[in-house]
């Protein structure tokens, strides 16, 4: 699922026929989110709209899950986007990007709810509505239900083991990372995954494995 707005940069960005540096020359099939980052900073725009379109969509269901407020996720997405648009000038390549944007999101959300201390999770969050075709009527309704269990247990969770849950279902980082973007190690950073793994699995009855 997309986010409904569209992140327009903040301040005018010089454009010109003639390319400001060699960036802007030729583009690579597919380049990597530090060397469109870079792009960006020295003036090649679509390279951030690849950078976008790469991204937006994770953010968002990982905004989506954690916030569990349409509403609130939409606001910090949009925050999340225009702190990376303003951080261009000073970018540099010390870690991955994916580290450095949900870095920037998960301080939007901590910020958001230090801004509003009545913040609530409400249950108007369902990523996946789209039905698989093949599905019969009675997966589809089996699927659902799992599904609302599943949020059920994730607003249930402390926000630490949600978030780091949500970071590695959602955005797929590795533990180091994770650790990066929480201020944590990489053992309570597992310690929480684990947690949170256990736990939503025994919400939606499926046996815990043991080694």
């Amino acid at each position: 699922m997309a986010a409904n707005a569209q992140v327009i940069p903040a301040g005018p960005v010089a454009l010109s026929r003639k390319p400001r540096c060699a960036y802007a020359r030729a583009m690579d099939p597919t380049p990597a989110d530090s060397a469109l980052m870079l792009r960006y900073r020295d003036g090649d725009v679509a390279a951030f709209e690849v950078l976008y379109r790469r991204h937006n969509d994770a953010l968002y269901r990982y905004l989506l899950r954690l916030t569990q407020n349409r509403a609130t996720a939409e606001d910090v997405f949009q925050e999340a986007w225009g702190k990376i648009v303003k951080a261009r000038d000073s970018y540099r390549r010390t870690a991955k990007f994916t580290t450095f944007l949900y870095r920037v999101a998960h301080n939007c959300f901590i910020d958001h709810v230090r801004r509003n201390k009545r913040h609530t999770m409400t249950a108007d969050v369902e990523p996946d509505t789209q039905p698989d075709p093949g599905d019969s009527p009675e997966m589809e309704t089996e699927r659902h239900l799992a599904r609302q269990r599943l949020d059920a247990a994730l607003r249930e969770l402390p926000d630490e083991q949600r978030d780091v849950f949500l970071l590695r279902e959602e955005a797929g980082l590795s533990l180091d990372q994770i650790a990066a973007i929480t201020d944590c190690n990489r053992e309570t950073a597992k310690s929480r995954l684990r947690y949170a793994v256990n736990k939503l699995r025994a919400a939606i009855d499926e046996p815990v494995e043991t080694t």
